[in-house]
């Protein structure tokens, strides 16, 4: 196995590192040695413990890596940059100190946005690498995840972007909140997420009182966990859909992520009219840390 240079995705709860070849990924391994469990010291060793056996020596590999790594809590931190930009600027990525002679790491910077103010890390790699997959795009993109973002892009530059708790707001209402009682299992009920989405659309004022009625038909007609957890998420969804109109409405949508979540998303969209095009966020990320390593040795 010829390893030409490895790719990186840390995020907060998980690393994941890909040995790349001539031809794409060789390898593949993955650890939950995410930013928020490290201290200052601890990022190269948990990086070393996953590849080290990709290394050879007296021969440096160079590791590129987006995400939380670039944090200020993280290795070392990789400064934002303002849009407009283009998402990912190959002379703006920030080098981390090392110890280990046979590596050396550079960490893509995240973006950042004064008014109104917002951030993103990870994204911007994520979208870099969509529109490698799709040149010439112009459009909005939309990332659903813990925070969802809707990103307005315009001749290969983001324009403007937005970001949406949504599904850290899942998580936390799913499982720390009065509903959860009602939502301990699985399963999905396409209907109910469809009504959700419907009633948050057209009443987003009244979110607060749907999503307590969760808990209230659960006690007095046992609603079945499946139509719970499926109306939680479309009364979400459908709340973020009624925020982020003005990036959606008339525009040509690609979403970029997990396929279960951007499965819903599109669902969502294409019962307002709007058709999508679906990215999995995985060949993103390694497709816009591929263009700019390329960019970096050109």
């Amino acid at each position: 196995m010829t390893v030409e240079w490895i790719a990186v995705d840390w995020g907060t709860t998980n690393l994941r590192a890909f040995a790349m070849g001539r031809g794409g990924v060789v390898a593949q391994v993955m650890s939950d040695d995410g930013m928020g469990k490290l201290d200052k010291d601890g990022f190269e060793p948990a990086l070393l413990r996953l590849i080290a056996p990709w290394l050879a020596e007296g021969r440096v590999t160079e590791v590129v890596a987006c995400g939380m790594v670039g944090s200020r809590q993280g290795w070392h931190e990789a400064p934002y940059r303002a849009v407009p930009c283009a998402p990912l600027d190959p002379g703006s990525l920030v080098t981390a100190p090392t110890r280990d002679a046979r590596i050396r790491v550079r960490l893509v910077p995240g973006l950042k946005q004064a008014q109104p103010a917002d951030v993103m890390r990870g994204e911007e790699t994520q979208i870099a690498g969509a529109l490698a997959l799709m040149p010439g795009f112009d459009g909005v993109i939309c990332l659903p995840g813990t925070h969802s973002k809707w990103a307005h892009l315009s001749a290969g530059e983001v324009v403007s972007f937005q970001t949406y708790l949504t599904g850290e707001m899942f998580a936390l209402l799913s499982q720390a909140s009065v509903l959860r009682h009602g939502m301990q299992g699985e399963g999905w009920d396409e209907a109910a997420f469809d009504a959700g989405v419907s009633d948050a659309l057209s009443r987003p004022e009244r979110i607060g009182a749907k999503l307590f009625g969760i808990r209230a038909e659960g006690l007095i007609s046992g609603l079945p966990v499946a139509a719970a957890r499926a109306r939680l998420s479309g009364l979400l969804i459908g709340m973020e859909l009624a925020a982020a109109r003005p990036y959606w409405l008339g525009q040509a949508v690609v979403i970029v992520g997990s396929e279960g979540i951007s499965a819903s998303y599109a669902r969502a969209l294409k019962a307002l009219g709007v058709e999508s095009r679906l990215v999995k966020g995985g060949d993103a990320v390694l497709a816009g840390l591929a263009v700019t390593r390329a960019k970096v040795n050109a």
